[in-house]
């Protein structure tokens, strides 16, 4: 594919690690504005020149970085705008609540092995008190003062560990006008339960959730499983897709009289993914749950599956050691052979995978994906029509700084799986890392934006910037 150049333009820098880039035009305004929720739970606007505060939650957010040495993956996880929010002011967010921290699922790291079923075959017991931490997604309003005020909860989501919440993780989807919650597996690695592929669970999942139903509700149960929410909050609830490990958000591409969607599967040891899909038939939550004892289970068709865990991107999940002999090889041993078999006509293709290991001149080493964004502006003629995505870091062995990848890949006419290729920087950032931690458009995908931040630690303050990728 061809190389591509841009320049990132500086838009604000100094601020805490930004989890969400996207704009919206403020009631009685007139102007298309840049949003940047941080994981800190901050929402800052740009507004003639200067960075504005639009809403600070920190006080409603987990204690972040407590252990692990200041990584952390949960926080203000998801915002987003109400496709009438110009009219109605209403937004939505999703984030780790305050108080709410559990000593974990397990007592300590979860390590299949093939040999053991008992380490294969594991479940989620005493949910009540073994858990990490509660995610909630509420409802907010842009009041006639200027000033966001809660107006209810829409969910509340027991984790069993502290990672894989997801991230960018509240998007609208044009075709429904639905709100879209990407929810991770769960956490710890190779998703100890099978969370993602249960159909009772709500972790690693794609869920559409009908915001204009039922609007009362508030102050719903705190869950884990859909059988266990009140059948009112089912009613609003329907399931896109399964098998994801990790994601960051759904993004939607305008194809004539439809839409192509776009979701990106953090990988575990092999591969980065991007799955994209345009039918899909979702299942509603009331029709999962009336049917979750029938034997055997009814079918899934046109439920998106991504193949987790028994496939990370186009392979079969596997263990990875080093061999003692040849410290350059390594051996790699299928985890979970039955799942990826179970799996393996059920499962969609990826559009792209980039790998880990990766000796190709032209690519490069992934880490995580972190941001999968069309771009359909014409400001880079060469993107136009475009997939763009980024990673957190491009490893490279003999490389002193710490940098992300900005790549792109696109659509094939005939569906099948494509290539991608790197595209190039322009910006010095010195000495200093550069993590690339988030992508983002304005509302008609003309304009992109990225998120960079100088650590790794969510303990470390005000390192973050904001770029606006350009010709």
């Amino acid at each position: 594919m061809r190389k591509i150049k841009v320049r990132l333009r500086p838009i604000v820098d100094k601020i805490n690690l930004p989890t969400v880039l996207k704009t919206a035009i403020l009631p009685g305004d007139t102007l298309e504005r840049l949003f940047i929720a941080t994981q800190a739970g901050e929402i800052f606007y740009i507004g003639d020149g200067d960075i504005r505060t639009f809403l600070d939650i920190r006080q409603r957010i987990i204690k972040l970085g407590g252990s692990g040495g200041g990584y952390d993956e949960r926080g203000l996880l998801g915002l987003a705008f109400h496709p009438a929010f110009f009219y109605n002011g209403l937004l939505y967010l999703h984030y780790s609540a305050a108080g709410t921290q559990g000593p974990g699922a397990l007592p300590k790291s979860f390590n299949p092995d093939p040999c053991d079923p008992d380490t294969l075959n594991l479940r989620w017991t005493n949910r009540g008190t073994q858990y990490d931490h509660i995610d909630t997604v509420e409802e907010w309003i842009l009041t006639s003062n200027g000033q966001p005020q809660k107006r209810r909860t829409l969910l509340n989501l027991r984790r069993p560990f502290s990672n894989h919440n997801g991230v960018n993780s509240l998007n609208f989807s044009p075709e429904t006008g639905r709100l879209v919650l990407t929810t991770g597996d769960g956490g710890s690695g190779y998703d100890p339960f099978n969370l993602s592929q249960d159909q009772m669970e709500i972790a690693g999942k794609i869920i559409e959730i009908d915001v204009a139903k039922h609007t009362s509700i508030n102050n719903p149960p705190v869950v884990s499983r859909f059988y266990e929410l009140p059948i009112p909050i089912q009613e609003t609830l329907t399931v896109i897709a399964k098998g994801v490990r990790n994601i960051p958000g759904i993004s939607f591409q305008r194809n004539y009289n439809q839409y192509i969607k776009y979701a990106g599967n953090v990988g575990q040891d092999l591969v980065e993914s991007i799955f994209s899909f345009v039918h899909y038939k979702p299942i509603p939550v009331t029709q999962l749950t009336q049917t979750s004892l029938m034997e055997p289970a009814p079918d899934e068709e046109g439920v998106i599956n991504f193949g987790w865990r028994g496939w990370e991107g186009s392979f079969p999940t596997s263990i990875i050691r080093g061999c003692s002999a040849n410290p350059s090889l390594d051996q790699k041993t299928i985890a979970f052979y039955n799942e990826a078999v179970k799996t393996s006509v059920k499962r969609i293709p990826p559009l792209i995978s980039y790998f880990h290991q990766d000796s190709r001149p032209d690519k490069f080493k992934g880490t995580a994906l972190t941001g999968v964004q069309p771009y359909t502006g014409n400001g880079i003629p060469a993107l136009t029509g475009s997939v763009v995505f980024t990673d957190l870091l491009r490893r490279e062995d003999s490389q002193t700084q710490n940098k992300g990848v900005l790549a792109y890949t696109r659509v094939r006419p005939d569906c099948e799986r494509n290539d991608f290729s790197v595209i190039e920087t322009d910006y010095n950032f010195g000495a200093q890392p550069s993590y690339y931690v988030s992508l983002g458009t304005n509302l008609d995908q003309s304009r992109l934006y990225l998120g960079v931040y100088s650590s790794m630690k969510v303990t470390d303050l005000n390192q973050g910037s904001i770029f606006e990728i350009i010709p």
